[in-house]
This record gives structure tokens, C-alpha cells and sequence, in this order.
């Protein structure tokens, strides 16, 4: 059989990989992708999307239960098993509709994940093949918990499928995902406790912000044991045992299910990127990998012919939809015009889909400080505000960092029921180098959480 030749060969379908295949494809070259998982990537088949359909339940959930007795009577009940059938609506049909559109725009599809023979050179599916450039945006997945018993954990891929709700849950790691699936279970009717390493959860971001949701979250009934470090799980008869080492002592909880959500690595470990001298970065800290190294133009420094985008990409962006389409342009360009485009990220922000949401965007006030900035810190709690008073939310707060010189807004950081909205507001300020003058002079429509922004500065 005759060698496979393509101008790119790319590992991933996700959001950034699909970008740039569809690209350089649009341009007439010769284009390939492949994936050892269903097509389409994370974020639409058991990320970001998925997740946010489970939460808009709850959101209508928590809502309800908010204005009882203002109102609203015999709040309504959560169907777990209807709002598994209502999310598949959104999931199901997303690898075939991957495949049909790859197909239609005239791309090879391999299904499994590809290894380096070298430099480039590729085994996929028994066959060899050959690429002038090589794109790697195979994305994250769960770190592995190196313990005793770690077969019986779940990871985030079986919440969003779970059948029915388990009585009871622990979620190993209090990062974003854990604290937005055990707020999504507190609510649809499971006992939550998050087992987190650090003092308390979600680190990197504010922790006076993250407080009012802990608050919030143990008011939920959301149980939380923090300093604590998982060391072994055991199957009992109904439940799993759960030990971890805290304060020098050996304690437990136990659960009918135990997910590990202590956080996610580059997904590279098969690929072989030695053989294709292919470099990649590792933590110091604990020698998991950061993924693959980049320079400005995301191209691999040992190996030219090589690319990265997306999550898997050492370039220092944050793990997120948004950033991995900015890689996917910058990748494409580079690719179809040579490196002319530089990596340039604006502020980008970040949303915990927890109820109520956390929202953040730029420096935090401890970074501020760190780098030396004149700041004005404007830091409150706000529940008597009038949008959070008309639907009886008792959680809203708000964070703003600014350069007391220059009047621009730092750092953005707000807890509240339309934190993910009004964090935009911040986005449009912060990239627009807008003053804090700039935004009070403005109108904005009344009485929307926009026009709230004006009181945050």
C-alpha cells in the first residue's frame, strides 16, 4: 500500500484542532484529523456543554426555591433521569455531525490516536503516513490519582452520564469542576463532600471572592474537609471508603460513588512525542506534564514541522473554548502564510458555574500587589442591591482592581447569579482600555445586573 502524504495532519477534534483542519482544508490542502475518542472534543460531548444544560436546570431550581413564599408555591422537583434525556439532546448527535462536516469539507478521518515514528512521520490506525506540519490539540484529561483503589474512582465523563444520582458523593479536588458538579448534585438531591489538598477551594482565584462561596456552598449542605490529601479508596459492601492523611492523622469518609476531579494534564502520554523530537514541559512541583512546549508562533521548538493549540498547548493561556479557538487562528495562519502572527492574548475571563456563579477576569489583588501596582481596591458585599433583592439571591459580591494612576480596571472579580454576563462588561473595559471614568459616564439600560457594574467602580 502506497505511504499516506498530507500538507497537515492533526491530532484532536476539537474546538481547535476541527479550526484548523476546516482552514487549511478551505485553502486546498491536503488535511487529515484523528481522534482515539469520539469526534468532536470535549466541551461538546462531556464538557462545557453538557455541564452548562445540567446547571440551567438547577438555576430555575435554585430560583424557584429563592422566591418561595414570595410568591412562588410548591417549588418544583428535579427529574434526574429527564435531565439526562433533555442534555443527550445536546450531545448525542455531536460526533456524527463532527464526521459529516469533516467529510464534507473533504478531510481524512482516522480513529486513533496517532504515534510519532519521527520527526514527521505518524502510525495511525496500521497504516504510515506522512506530514509536512503536524498539529497536536489532543486537549486535556483527568490526572490520575497514584493511591491505592484508584480503579474505583469516577471521573467527570461518568457524572455526565450518570443513570441516577447516587445518595451520596465525594468529589476528590475542590478546582472548578468538582465545585460544579457538587453544586449540581447538592441541588438535584445527593450528600456532597469535596476532599480538597489546599484551605479552601478553587485556588488562583480571589479568595475573598471564593469565601462568600464556600459560605454558600456549606449552606447548600455541601460538606467540605479541606488540608486533606486522599491516600486510599476501598470497596466496602455498598459505599467506598475514603481515607485521607489530615493533620498528621489518617481519617475517612465514606460514599456510594467518589469521583476524582483533583484536575486535569495534557493528554500526550501516547503519543510518542520523544521519537518525533518533540519537546514538552513539565511541573517542577510534581513532574506532571504542562503539555507541549510553544514559542510565539505555537510552533514546537525541536521540531518545526510541529504545531499546538487548544489546552495541550504549553503557551500559558488558560484551559478554555475561547483561548483554544484564539491558538486554532494563530496555528492556522502561521501554517497556511508561514509565522507572521504572534501569540497576543487580551485579559480573558474565566466563569465557576456554581449557583451562584464566580466570575473573574485579570489580575487579582494579591498579583496586583505582587507587581508592584498603585492600586484602589473596591471590595463589597452587595445582596441588598436591587437585582439581587427581586429574586431573593443572599449572595452577591464584588471584587474591582484598579491602577490608581492610570484609572484602568486591573482585575475584575464578582460572585452573583449573572456573574458570567457581567464579567463581558469587564472583558469590553478591560480590552477597550477604557477608565473607570469611561464606564460611570456611560448609560447602560435600567434595571439590568449591566448597569450594576457602574456601582462596582
Amino acid at each position: 500500500m502506497a505511504l499516506k502524504e498530507f500538507d497537515v495532519f492533526i491530532i484532536g477534534t476539537g474546538t481547535a484542532g476541527k479550526t484548523v483542519a476546516y482552514d487549511c482544508a478551505a485553502e486546498g490542502m491536503t488535511v487529515a484529523i484523528a481522534d482515539n475518542r469520539e469526534y468532536g472534543g470535549t466541551c461538546a460531548n462531556r464538557g462545557c456543554d453538557p455541564k452548562k444544560v445540567l446547571v440551567g436546570i438547577t438555576e430555575a431550581y435554585k430560583m424557584s426555591k429563592d422566591l418561595e413564599g414570595k410568591g412562588i408555591v410548591n417549588p418544583p422537583k428535579i427529574d434526574w433521569k429527564a435531565l439526562q434525556k433533555f442534555k443527550s439532546t445536546f450531545t448525542a448527535a455531536v460526533p456524527a455531525a463532527t464526521e459529516r462536516d469533516l467529510k464534507k469539507a473533504g478531510i481524512k478521518m482516522y480513529h486513533q490516536s496517532p504515534k510519532f515514528l519521527d520527526e514527521n512521520t505518524l502510525s495511525v490506525e496500521g497504516k504510515t503516513v506522512k506530514a509536512k506540519k503536524i498539529v497536536i490539540a489532543t486537549g486535556l484529561k483527568p490526572l490520575e490519582l497514584k493511591i491505592p483503589g484508584r480503579d474505583y474512582l469516577k471521573i467527570s465523563d461518568d457524572f455526565l452520564d450518570l443513570e441516577e444520582l447516587p445518595e451520596s458523593i465525594v468529589f476528590v479536588g475542590g478546582g472548578y469542576i468538582g465545585m460544579e458538579f457538587a453544586h449540581i448534585a447538592a441541588r438535584c438531591g445527593a450528600q456532597v463532600t469535596v476532599i480538597e489538598a489546599s484551605d479552601h477551594p478553587l485556588d488562583g482565584f480571589d479568595k475573598d471572592i471564593v469565601s462568600h462561596l464556600t459560605e454558600a456552598s456549606e449552606k447548600l449542605g455541601i460538606k467540605f474537609i479541606f488540608n486533606a490529601r486522599v491516600s486510599e479508596v476501598k470497596k466496602l459492601q455498598k459505599n467506598y471508603r475514603i481515607s485521607y492523611q489530615k493533620g498528621g492523622k489518617t481519617e475517612s469518609a465514606t460514599a456510594r460513588v467518589v469521583f476524582n476531579t483533583a484536575g486535569r494534564v495534557p493528554s500526550i502520554d501516547t503519543l510518542d512525542l520523544e521519537k518525533g523530537n518533540v519537546s514538552f514541559e513539565t511541573r517542577l512541583t510534581d513532574g506532571q506534564e504542562k503539555g507541549v512546549s510553544v514559542n510565539e508562533y505555537l510552533q514546537n521548538p525541536s521540531n518545526p514541522n510541529v504545531y499546538s493549540c487548544g489546552d495541550v498547548s504549553a503557551s500559558g493561556a488558560p484551559p478554555l473554548t475561547p483561548t483554544s479557538s484564539q491558538e486554532a487562528r494563530i496555528v492556522s495562519l502561521n501554517i497556511r502564510e508561514g509565522n507572521h502572527t504572534k501569540m497576543d492574548f487580551p485579559p480573558v475571563p474565566s466563569v465557576v458555574f456554581t449557583l451562584p456563579k464566580l466570575a473573574t477576569i485579570g489580575l487579582t489583588e494579591e498579583e496586583a500587589r505582587k507587581k508592584g501596582y498603585d492600586i484602589a481596591v473596591n471590595y463589597k458585599s452587595v445582596p441588598n442591591w436591587f437585582n439581587a433583592k427581586r429574586i431573593n439571591a443572599d449572595v452577591y459580591a464584588f471584587k474591582i482592581v484598579e491602577d490608581k494612576k492610570r484609572k484602568l480596571i486591573l482585575g475584575a472579580h464578582i460572585i452573583g447569579p449573572e456573574a458570567g454576563e457581567m464579567i463581558n462588561l469587564f472583558v469590553l473595559a478591560m480590552c477597550g482600555k477604557l477608565t473607570t471614568e469611561n464606564l460611570k459616564a456611560m448609560i447602560f439600560a435600567y434595571p439590568t445586573w449591566g448597569n450594576e457594574i457602574k456601582g462596582m467602580l
